[in-house]
């Protein structure tokens, strides 16, 4: 007998194959992310990658007042636009924004002496939430 026959006929006793409910019946009554994690969103490449267009919360004086109208201030990567913010928000804080403004801002000349520089250009998104929504970015500041 060559191998090729023993392989076959090894299969063919082989027990019947499981249909694919019966092969993933124990996995699909977990929950996919335990309910103390945020979910990963679509499209956001994850809950890590969220952290990389947010940057951080922007924390001004102007800033903390808007938060009284539901809108909240973020920096966010260079290269973000409003859609990926919206998705990184709500990966993060768990809520879905109802609008996102974005605006580029030009960094300061500065002088020190006879020197002469820059900060660099950095981008702001403005996100509003809906009504009786908020989220927590003002702890412990």
């Amino acid at each position: 007998m060559s191998l090729f026959s023993k392989l076959t006929t090894a299969k063919k006793t082989a027990a019947p194959a499981k249909s694919m409910k019966e092969l993933y019946s124990d996995t699909a009554a977990q929950p996919s992310v335990p309910s103390g994690k945020p979910k990963d969103v679509k499209g956001a490449g994850g809950f890590a990658e969220s952290y990389r267009v947010i940057v951080r919360p922007l924390i001004t004086e102007k800033a903390t007042q808007l938060g009284k109208d539901n809108q909240y201030a973020f920096v966010v990567a260079p290269d973000a636009n409003k859609i990926m913010v919206a998705r990184a928000v709500a990966a993060i804080y768990g809520v879905k924004p109802s609008a996102v403004r974005m605006m580029r801002v030009s960094g300061k000349r500065k002088h020190t002496g006879k020197i002469t520089g820059r900060r660099k250009d950095w981008k702001k998104a403005m996100v509003t939430l809906p009504k009786g929504k908020s989220i927590q970015i003002y702890e412990g500041v």
